[in-house]
């Protein structure tokens, strides 16, 4: 993970994370806009319209220098194709976030989702000196858990029926990581 703080990307061996513009909308109003995603996620609305996509983005810039959370487009490091989006709050007096992140579904199996969550993870900690990250996932998603698990995360506990969703209560369940170079 190459962290460039003056242009607000993140590198990893296939994907450049970097902050989202007006010109991505288009193109994030047509991978939210599934019925199948807005399903395996939290707050994404459906239908995902353009003024969805554009309202959004509006306050990534403010988030990122205010230092309240990180939102980053999950893109092509050749191409610049955009795949996804990931995110991390920011909580500073507890020295912790939260992880959060789609990809559309066309660009679902390739591992985009592993790497941007690695890397925001390494972000979190060496740049800004996290305790811990945590994450959370419908049971119904066991592919995002797959993602946690891949980055090390450790299985932290299931919320029974917490969240309706699409009809039908969903349970939650949260895994974390704690920074392996801070200790208290």
């Amino acid at each position: 993970m190459i962290y460039q703080p003056s242009e607000k990307t993140i590198e990893t061996e296939r994907l450049m994370l970097r902050l989202f513009t007006e010109e991505d909308a288009p193109e994030v109003s047509l991978l939210c806009n599934n019925y199948a995603l807005y399903k395996s996620t939290l707050n994404l609305p459906y239908p995902y319209t353009l003024a969805c996509a554009l309202s959004w983005i509006s306050n990534h810039q403010q988030n990122f220098e205010q230092e309240k959370l990180y939102e980053f487009a999950v893109t092509d490091k050749q191409s610049g194709h955009l795949y996804g989006a990931i995110g991390l709050s920011n909580r500073q007096q507890h020295q912790n976030g939260e992880i959060a992140y789609w990809i559309g579904e066309p660009y679902w199996g390739n591992g985009y989702g592993t790497e941007a969550a690695r890397a925001i993870i390494e972000f979190a900690f060496k740049e800004k000196q996290y305790h811990r990250v945590y994450a959370q996932y419908f049971l119904s998603n066991p592919a995002s858990g797959k993602i946690m698990e891949k980055c090390g995360m450790s299985y932290e506990g299931t919320l029974k029926d917490h969240v309706f969703k699409a009809g039908t209560f969903e349970d939650i369940i949260y895994y974390g990581i704690i920074n392996p170079n801070t200790s208290l």
